[in-house]
């Protein structure tokens, strides 16, 4: 039998052990955030442009399925891909100096285009895009998950691309929707 003081020793090395490996992953390095990606317009959105001084050139529009937008005097301008700020700076560069001597235009969304959930979500369909939308904010939009998802990993498919990604999400790092793409919540298996 060991003495006293040496098994004292020893079932402290063991708790100590024990609460080192029960210690948060914080230790290791959280998962570093991505920033959401940057919008770019596609057919379906719908924006706001104001043209300084020019009533006739403010109004609502929206980006046709060719991916332009029809702006009177200038006509189609194209918008599908571009950011908020690339867009303004063509329509900037469509009006200058053949129709107005420096414009001032801002241009803002007015609505997104939507995106889809299906599988195993308790509300499946399309729903309104919002700016910054994650993953878990999309499936609890369609009614959070039902009893037999898989609430560890989703497939994504985004508007221009023929197949699903598959992401896992039991790590916190978000996983963010963008609008047009279609989420897919699997079933799990026990």
């Amino acid at each position: 039998m060991l003495p006293v003081s040496l098994r004292t020793l020893l079932a402290a090395i063991f708790l100590g052990c024990a609460v080192a490996g029960c210690a948060a992953p914080a230790a290791l390095g959280a998962p570093a955030t991505q920033a959401p990606p940057e919008y770019t317009l596609g057919s379906g959105d719908r924006v706001g442009i104001s043209v300084f001084n020019e009533d006739e050139l403010t109004g609502e529009y929206s980006v046709g399925p060719d991916g332009t937008v029809a702006l009177p005097l200038v006509g189609n301008i194209p918008a599908n891909g571009l950011t908020i700020s690339q867009f303004r700076d063509t329509v900037v560069d469509r009006l200058s100096p053949e129709y107005i001597l420096d414009p001032r235009v801002s241009v803002e969304m007015l609505n997104y285009r939507p995106f889809f959930i299906l599988g195993e979500v308790n509300k499946p369909g399309q729903y309104p895009y919002v700016d910054r939308l994650t993953l878990a904010q999309a499936v609890a939009t369609a009614g959070g998950y039902t009893y037999r998802a898989n609430n560890t990993r989703a497939f994504v498919r985004r508007k221009d691309e023929a197949q699903e990604t598959l992401y896992s999400i039991e790590n916190g790092a978000p996983v963010w929707v963008l609008p047009g793409d279609t989420i897919r919540i699997g079933e799990r298996y026990f």
